[in-house]
């Protein structure tokens, strides 16, 4: 199985929300669904170190390394958080470690999402982005050396 690239993912999220024309309530609808097929994180994984900073809402995230693949796994408390999160999941987790520390999230700005988050919630969605591509780049290195 063959998985798309980054920018293959992105441009399918671009296109879905593409169907909503501008309605905001039909997107926000959209990340609800998208919160409910993100799999829960098992309790033993909703600990202290791997909540993200900064968030307005608890988010947890766990990576697990394959080689040089890395995989992601994430989990909030609020429904549109966990909407936004299995966004990033799917566009990042199982990609090549250095392909996702070098992302340009295009996607982000395309689909309008600032529109219908508010600043602190943009805050929390740029550190789960940061977060995500750290992870990658350490994984990265650690498996460089």
């Amino acid at each position: 199985m063959n998985k798309a690239s980054i920018n293959e993912i992105q441009d399918e999220i671009i296109e879905e929300f593409s169907l909503f024309e501008g309605d905001q309530h039909a997107k926000l609808e959209y990340i609800f669904d998208l919160s409910k097929q993100l799999p829960d994180l098992p309790e033993e994984h909703k600990k202290e170190e791997n909540l993200i900073k900064g968030c307005q809402s608890k988010v947890w995230l766990i990576s697990e390394r394959e080689g040089d693949i890395l995989f992601y796994k994430a989990d909030s408390n609020t429904a549109i958080t966990k909407g936004l999160i299995s966004l990033l999941i799917r566009v990042l987790s199982g990609q090549k470690m250095e392909d996702i520390a070098r992302a340009d999230l295009y996607f982000i700005p395309e689909i309008g999402m600032s529109q219908f988050i508010g600043s602190q919630r943009s805050n929390g969605f740029a550190n789960m982005v940061s977060k995500m591509k750290l992870d990658a780049a350490v994984a990265y290195k650690e498996l460089q050396n």
